[in-house]
């Protein structure tokens, strides 16, 4: 006998079955309903119990009672019970394949909504507020019940399953630019900056305040433009890349050098919080505050508007992502007999490729509750694909529509109406924070490491993109050698060294004689060449080792 009882172990409830039959009986059902009992006195009475991930190994589970039989021991109280918050907050579920909700959980998580309803006095790392917030028009018991009405995260979207001139294949959609106008997917993006008046062994300690052009690190009167007089950035003042927030200055790292006369000169460095390169917004809120240590504390809260455009993505919770490759005028995109214009255009492929059929479900449910004026209840394995798409149907054919969701539509750009029909629904899109904004990165010269002299990486060091061992194999299968030079030479290390003729190791230059000298021969038959400075660093690495690499180069 095995006995666990560890902390925090997870344990899931189950109803226990009595000679072939539950013991979660009609009678028990109608008490539970007028609340007479509830669900601690049906674990309390043996009614339901609760199994861990080991105990479930020798149990046979029947998911509703239609599937019981002799060798039964437990039904599932629920049969959505099997799935997490976020999947049972998703719409028809058991519709779609199952290797697409972990997908669709990730997209969930990364939805822009109103995450939080005090966001205004939060000063959170970053945070996404989307402007006109919806409900769904198709939700589910758990949605319901956990109260996420009053954190909405997507907007109800007018979708028609529809190609657009080859703009909108694989994952790309293409929305209409008179929604975006009219605050489609609109989002507010907060970024908070913080910073401390430190101290330091000695009694030094830093402070808030505009840096003096002596300071060690100086960044140039117009970085400091914005700061007030207490070095502290104002609210509503707009900041670009570079600008500084908070002015602080600190003591020097080392300790500071006798002048001639004996006294010490105060010497400080500029340390101030500057904004994130590739950034710019308005200062939302700043925050003046006092640690436990009685430090002072500054933290500057930036909010910048988020409009839809090329390149941010999208996804519904049936887990269909897509990025958006075209904003498209009104008058220029499909429109249907009654002049409705949808929002997005999404590729038909995407459905049957992904097998997610719970995306075409919700389009027809949500359209026949935007016409009849009422929502419709998702939850997971409480509804009959069948009976869902007779009922939606009839609601369709009573206000005019075809009864499967099919629909005229006339192309926007000639006027001609198109020879098919088209699919339209009405989803609930999410917007997600990934926005090609944030993640824009450009680069011609900028800074280097130290060790390697290469360009740092990352967008907040100015970095460039990686130019990797795969890149550097496509280039070496073209044959583009003088591509491969200067991605990986020129624009990266060049290093200009001094290769002895005569004993293949590095020398250097002797400026005062006016020659190039070898260290370990003595010989002044040195050549210069072009090295990548990492190879050096190599050189110098294996020397360090006992080992003396030398180089020998080809004679003329």
């Amino acid at each position: 006998m095995h006995i666990n009882a560890d902390k925090g172990r997870v344990r899931k409830p189950y109803i226990l079955m009595e000679n072939g039959k539950s013991k979660f009986t009609p009678e028990l059902r109608e008490k539970l309903k007028t609340r007479e009992i509830d669900f601690n006195y049906l674990v309390r009475r043996g009614i339901i119990e609760y199994l861990d991930a080991e105990e479930e190994e020798n149990v046979e589970v029947a998911i509703d009672e239609a599937h019981i039989n002799k060798s039964t021991t437990h039904m599932e109280v629920d049969p959505a019970i099997m799935f997490g918050l976020t999947v049972n907050s998703s719409v028809y579920p058991e519709f779609n394949n199952a290797g697409r909700h972990p997908v669709a959980w990730n997209f969930m998580k990364q939805s822009q909504g109103l995450y939080s309803t005090n966001f205004n006095d939060r000063y959170d790392a970053r945070s996404y507020i989307l402007f006109y917030p919806q409900l769904p028009l198709i939700d589910s018991i758990t949605y319901r019940t956990l109260g996420l009405e009053r954190h909405p995260q997507g907007q109800n979207m007018v979708v028609a399953l529809s190609t657009y001139y080859g703009y909108n294949m694989k994952d790309a959609v293409v929305f209409n630019k008179a929604a975006v106008d009219r605050g489609l997917g609109r989002s507010a993006f907060f970024r908070s900056y913080a910073d401390e008046e430190m101290r330091y062994p000695g009694g030094q300690q830093d402070h808030f305040t505009l840096p003096p052009p002596t300071a060690e690190g100086y960044r140039g009167e117009h970085v400091y433009s914005r700061l007030g007089e207490d070095g502290i950035i104002e609210p509503e003042m707009d900041v670009k890349e570079g600008d500084a927030l908070v002015g602080k200055i600190s003591p020097p790292r080392f300790l500071e050098e006798q002048t001639s006369f004996g006294i010490g000169e105060e010497k400080v460095r500029d340390n101030s919080v500057e904004l994130r390169s590739g950034e710019q917004g308005t200062v939302d809120r700043v925050m003046l505050s006092e640690t436990i240590g009685a430090t002072r504390i500054a933290k500057v809260r930036i909010r910048s508007i988020k409009i839809p455009e090329i390149g941010d993505k999208f996804a519904s919770r049936q887990s269909q992502k897509g990025v958006i490759s075209m904003i498209v005028n009104q008058e220029d995109m499909p429109y249907t007999k009654d002049g409705i214009v949808p929002d997005m255009l999404l590729n038909p492929i995407g459905l049957p490729n992904r097998m997610t059929y719970g995306h075409m479900l919700e389009m027809l449910g949500a359209k026949a509750g935007s016409l009849k004026g009422k929502k419709f209840d998702g939850t997971p394995f409480s509804n009959n694909g069948a009976a869902l798409v007779d009922e939606f149907g009839s609601i369709l054919k009573e206000y005019g529509f075809d009864e499967f969701g099919d629909e005229e539509f006339y192309d926007g750009r000639t006027g001609r109406k198109f020879k098919g029909k088209i699919f339209t629904g009405v989803v609930y899109y999410q917007r997600l924070w990934h926005m090609v904004s944030l993640k824009l990165q450009v680069r011609s010269r900028g800074p280097v490491q130290i060790l390697t002299r290469q360009p740092t990486e990352g967008k907040p060091r100015k970095g460039g993109l990686k130019f990797g061992e795969m890149e550097r194999e496509a280039l070496i299968g073209y044959g583009a050698s003088l591509l491969l030079k200067e991605r990986m030479l020129d624009q990266s290390d060049k290093a200009s060294v001094w290769i002895c003729r005569d004993c293949g190791d590095i020398g250097y230059y002797d400026y005062i004689k006016n020659v190039a000298v070898c260290p370990l021969c003595g010989g002044s038959s040195l050549e210069e060449v072009e090295i990548s400075y990492a190879f050096k660093l190599l050189i110098d690495e294996l020397k360090s080792m006992h080992i003396l690499p030398r180089v020998r180069m080809k004679s003329d």
